[in-house]
């Protein structure tokens, strides 16, 4: 068991001195995967096909003669390989930026006062208080214990706990073994409490010393990313294929060799889109480091794009839908029962004298549970200086709360006593069970906790037993208990919950309740809320009773579960996921690990959750509020939403580079793109598909519809046909440009410029009009101006104006002007002078190719009014 150590006894190192460790000995960390360096990142970038290609292109030219043409193509590698390791950088700062956050946690004591940090932060000599479920940040010795076992399997590959005492021993043994008093870094508190001194860190911790390298955030394949991956192989074998005719029949037909190579290899360069697997992890990394933005640590990148799927949200009452920030409200003692609310200046009647007395003797003398520090300072509230208050007591011994008896004890002797004095609280039924009430005692304490319950509080039950001294028993019901009241505390909604909830039930999301506390509770919590219910309650016992068909059946219609165990909860979510739902689960302790992993989506608390809470779940919530849940949820959907619109922009841009690519070759037409000109417009295409989109704004509608099915491809039929739409009408504008020039004799140069500036043009339309599929480009350029204007004038920081794109228009047609205007690039790109009857035609011309989509957009809405 070890012995009880005062935390007020405490105070650590001070802030001071550990900033000066942690600046001298380094942060306690294991060696890990460091940031990508610039010249690895540009190494991996310049393995991208689209580089090669380039590359393969300024080869050729070198050989026909054009320096020229081959340093502008080398140019471009190194400017497009800019833009590319912009993105990968911003990239590596959001992952970098949830490792940090990612970090598992410690509660240390310094300057006398406890602090949780993250784990890295402990030094050597921080006072580390340890809890059941934590995993140990540091080899440490303990100070105190109390029914301290721990799981070291990590280290010494035994499955069986070991027990851990407090002990005088200074130097560090090797793990293994029962009662000894050291503890290990990365092994986890499976029981009890304990206080221990940090002695070593990082590297030279025993799992330092293994050398394992700890990787906090690891990449993963998303199904997103396979699907992506998987079609640009595909398309990158019809590309070679069609590369491969192309050549053939240029240089059959021609007989220019070399420039049926450059035909072909600008032919592979417009099919391919290797912006696609880039896209995906830019998405995805980006997406997490918005959402911990929220509060919400994405610990998983595959819950980014599964929240916005989310059917079910299953949650706690405590701490989630409230403050967990309990006060005593009521007490209930000798048949009688005494509001506090209703008599807050007046002095606590002598009758409840003894209730807050012993509350406080079955609690930590230094609490950290909220329950327990709400009867600490109600009785230094209104027991202060009185002889019902005990600091100078010795804590003897402690009797845990168990599974199978929902209550704990404490042991104590006075200073000048031989007796010991019991004091026990708990859940009232087990309370009840250790005085051993009858039946007909039962039945007159249910109705009163039923009605202390329907006021929406959490109810303890007190007791008190008396023990001669000689040897304790072993276990608690041994002691001749008396019972002395019941204790109701408050614990207040939080202010934000109720519009969540409307939030949620708007976006055709189930909210569903799962508390331990009694069932008139979390109706009375439900209806404070605005939680949607049949009024129906499941109770735990209830749960027990029930098969898994007639649990499914029941799920369907109730969303209030009271008196349940975490255990129980594996079972709900598997009776929900047998529904065909998707659910999320909120949970914090050692026994939700199991629901949390079998849940599509298990969310962790942060602040009270325990580190293996954390590493079953997906997502960690930082402030344990519902509300950052359902922020997650609506960026989850704007996160897709976003991808969604990028592929479908880069799949419909890559259909007119291609058609423009092969149609002349197989109509024996001048070519109209050369290679330089496609890695012209991979400057625009690559920072629009990615940075442009990640950063747009939710459209309006995206909580006011039903979850996406998480079996949807990202290229739906509806998707894919909207982009081969939207391409294939870009192409054929382009080809009445370019065919109408040659018709009218302007000459391949003239008919050139007049296609590709159309095409840029278009390109930027289709930005544009991809932005939403909801809203046309003249609303979504009034309402974010609009928008911009309201946050200016509240001084509001929130501006929803998309900057990356106005750099993206911006720079593009700056260009455009420079290769259309400037002569030296004019001849590069083999262009002709254009005139401003010439740029009117262009730009109707590039605006009308996008039109029918912007029509399409408004009959849809007229439509969906009509229905």
């Amino acid at each position: 068991m070890g012995y009880q150590l005062d935390l007020k006894t405490i105070t650590g190192i001070s802030e001071q001195e550990a900033a000066y460790r942690l600046k001298r000995e380094g942060y306690n960390e294991l060696p890990s995967s460091k940031q990508r360096s610039i010249l690895a990142l540009a190494s991996e970038v310049l393995q991208e096909p689209i580089f090669l290609l380039l590359v393969a292109c300024g080869t050729i030219y070198v050989f026909l003669g054009e320096a020229q043409d081959a340093l502008i193509l080398l140019g471009f590698v190194f400017f497009i390989m800019g833009i590319t390791l912009y993105q990968e950088h911003k990239t590596e700062s959001a992952l970098e930026a949830l490792r940090d956050l990612s970090s598992p946690r410690a509660l240390v004591i310094r300057d006398g006062k406890q602090k949780r940090i993250a784990g890295r932060e402990v030094v050597r000599g921080d006072i580390l208080v340890l809890a059941e479920g934590d995993r140990v940040p540091a080899d440490a010795i303990l100070l105190s214990s109390t029914y301290l076992t721990v799981d070291e399997s990590l280290l010494t590959g035994e499955s069986i706990p070991v027990r851990k005492v407090a002990g005088s021993r200074r130097e560090m043994a090797r793990p293994g073994g029962d009662d000894l008093p050291f503890v290990y870094s990365g092994t986890l508190i499976v029981q009890g409490q304990g206080i221990a001194e940090a002695q070593t860190t990082g590297i030279y911790t025993e799992i330092g010393k293994i050398g394992k390298a700890l990787q906090t955030v690891s990449p993963e394949e998303t199904l997103l990313q396979k699907e992506t991956g998987e079609l640009v192989k595909k398309l990158a074998v019809v590309a070679i294929a069609i590369c491969a005719v192309i050549v053939i029949v240029y240089g059959i037909t021609r007989g220019n060799w070399l420039n049926g190579f450059l035909a072909g290899l600008a032919l592979a360069m417009a099919i391919l889109p290797n912006e696609f697997p880039v896209v995906v992890t830019i998405f995805l990394a980006l997406g997490a480091w918005r959402i911990s933005q929220k509060h919400v640590l994405a610990r998983k990148m595959p819950a980014v794009e599964t929240l916005g799927s989310a059917t079910v949200l299953c949650v706690d009452k405590t701490g989630t839908l409230t403050f967990n920030q309990m006060s005593v409200s009521q007490l209930f003692a000798e048949n009688e029962l005494y509001e506090l609310s209703l008599h807050e200046r007046e002095e606590l009647p002598e009758t409840f004298h003894q209730i807050v007395e012993f509350s406080i003797l079955a609690s930590q003398k230094d609490p950290f549970d909220p329950m327990e520090k709400a009867f600490k300072d109600l009785g230094n509230n209104y027991l202060a200086h009185t002889e019902h208050l005990h600091d100078d007591w010795q804590l003897i011994r402690e009797y845990p709360l168990s599974p199978q008896l929902l209550a704990m004890s404490h042991v104590w002797q006075s200073p000048d006593g031989l007796d010991y004095i019991i004091a026990a609280k708990g859940a009232p039924e087990a309370i009840a069970d250790l005085c051993h009430f009858t039946s007909e005692q039962m039945q007159h304490l249910s109705q009163q906790i039923n009605e202390m319950a329907s006021a929406g509080l959490r109810i303890l039950g007190v007791a008190k037993a008396y023990f001669q001294y000689t040897d304790l028993p072993v276990e608690q019901h041994d002691f001749n208990f008396q019972f002395i009241g019941l204790v109701g505390l408050a614990d207040p909604v939080r202010p934000t919950v109720k519009s969540a909830i409307q939030e949620c039930y708007t976006a055709g999301i189930q909210v569903v309740m799962i508390t331990g506390d009694y069932p008139s509770t979390a109706q009375n919590i439900a209806r404070q809320i605005g939680l949607m219910s049949t009024n129906e309650v499941i109770t735990g016992s209830g749960l027990d009773q029930m098969d898994d068909a007639e649990l499914s059946r029941r799920i369907k219609t109730v969303n209030i579960f009271a008196r349940v165990v975490p255990e129980q909860k594996l079972r709900l979510v598997n009776a929900l996921k047998n529904n065909g739902e998707i659910v999320a689960m909120t949970g914090d302790g050692v026994n939700d690990a199991p629901a949390l992993k079998s849940a599509h989506i298990g969310i962790a608390m942060g602040g009270r959750g325990t580190d293996v809470a954390r590493e079953a779940a997906d997502l960690v919530l930082l402030d344990d509020d519902f509300s950052s849940i359902v922020a997650a949820i609506k960026l989850g959907r704007r996160i897709f939403d976003n991808l969604t619109k990028a592929m479908a922009y880069t799949l419909a841009v890559h259909v007119p580079i291609a058609g423009m690519s092969l149609i002349p070759v197989l109509f024996k037409w001048p070519l109209v793109l050369l290679p330089i000109h496609i890695a012209f417009l991979h400057l625009i295409i690559d920072p629009a598909c990615s940075v442009v989109f990640e950063a747009e704004p939710p459209e309006a509608n995206v909580m006011r519809r039903p979850p996406r099915n998480p079996k949807e491809p990202l290229f739906s039929k509806q998707t894919l046909g909207l982009a081969l739409l939207q391409g294939v009408g870009i192409l054929l504008v382009l080809l009445i440009v370019f065919v109408t020039a040659l018709y009218r004799g302007q000459g391949e140069l003239d008919a050139r410029a007049l296609t590709f500036t159309t095409l840029i043009i278009a390109n930027l339309s289709l930005i544009l009009t991809n932005r939403s599929w909801s809203q046309t480009i003249w609303e979504m350029l009034r309402s974010r101006t609009l928008t911009g204007k309201q946050a200016t004038r509240s001084n509001s920081p929130v501006n929803l104006q998309n900057i990356a794109l106005w750099w993206v228009l911006g720079g593009a047609l700056v260009f455009l002007a420079f290769v259309l205007y400037l002569p030296f690039l004019r001849h590069l790109f083999s262009f002709s002078i254009l005139h401003p009857i010439d740029l009117a035609i262009c730009l109707t011309a590039g605006v009308f190719s996008i039109f029918w989509f912007e029509l399409l957009k408004i009959l849809h809405r007229k439509k969906q009014a009509s229905t």
